[in-house]
């Protein structure tokens, strides 16, 4: 695919989205979120060789959430219908992020708005520039929450602390981000992307099957009983214990050597 909503593209076993429309803040557009669900469509692959994905924003900002104009063009003067955008465009690319069985890292360089900052805190692991900030503007012109941002907010801040961000629409820096839990680290802008490539090839170097094992238990256990729970560790952990990296791992430790994992 000709990629130009967004850069693709892998080093080893890192692949990097980098939303490409800095004139507008990465705003989405259907375009746009077309490119990037065919890239998580490739790098899901089996056949890929990707172990991490890195997700970043081109320019100043990381992405400003929806393109308001597009959204209102075509429609011949009566209401867009959004829910239609929401259900076909950013449900099928949030749950595709959220289904990836391996590390996902978001490297927040700028302003994460509206959908923006749902596309972020979809990632599994977000770092962001001290510059940046986290903004659901939604209230300002009459709409509801989207982007998965209702379920990750709750669960990452608290009920209080998500009902304020959305009824007051007021930007949350990198720095109070991380206070409270919402993203992972906040470092210097110079920082940003060696301590995310860092990390990202940190990441592709462990035993990525058993990561995406992890991060399957940890996103059902916010609907599930401990009985449920439980059982489904058990479950997971046989698959684990089948896998190369397993027997791996447990040879390297004890002929004290590190760890070789091929994520398998």
């Amino acid at each position: 695919m000709d990629y130009t909503a967004i850069q693709f593209s892998n080093t080893g076993a890192v692949a990097t989205i980098t939303l490409n429309r800095p004139d507008k803040l990465n705003c989405f557009t259907q375009k746009m979120i077309g490119e990037i669900r065919h890239a998580l469509d490739t790098v899901a692959a089996p056949a890929s060789g990707i172990r991490c994905l890195m997700i970043t924003g081109a320019g100043r900002g990381f992405c400003s959430g929806q393109d308001l104009v597009e959204a209102m063009t075509h429609t011949n003067g009566a209401p867009p219908d959004l829910g239609e955008i929401v259900e076909k465009s950013y449900t099928p690319m949030i749950r595709a992020m959220r289904e990836l069985e391996m590390p996902v890292l978001g490297a927040v360089n700028g302003i994460a708005a509206g959908a923006g900052a749902g596309f972020a805190l979809a990632c599994d692991i977000v770092l962001a520039a001290k510059s940046a900030s986290f903004l659901l503007p939604f209230a300002k012109i009459g709409l509801a929450v989207d982007g998965g941002a209702t379920w990750t907010l709750p669960r990452l801040v608290g009920h209080a602390r998500a009902l304020a961000m959305t009824m007051l629409a007021e930007p949350v820096s990198a720095e109070q981000a991380e206070s409270w839990g919402m993203i992972w680290k906040a470092v210097d802008d110079i920082e940003l992307m060696p301590t995310a490539q860092k990390m990202a090839a940190h990441l592709a170097n462990q035993p990525t099957r058993a990561l995406a094992l992890s991060k399957k238990l940890l996103q059902a256990s916010t609907a599930n009983t401990l009985d449920v729970q439980l059982e489904m560790e058990g479950k997971l952990q046989t698959l684990a214990g089948r896998t190369e990296d397993f027997r791996e791992g447990v040879a390297a430790f004890i002929e004290k050597r590190p760890a070789r994992f091929v994520g398998r």
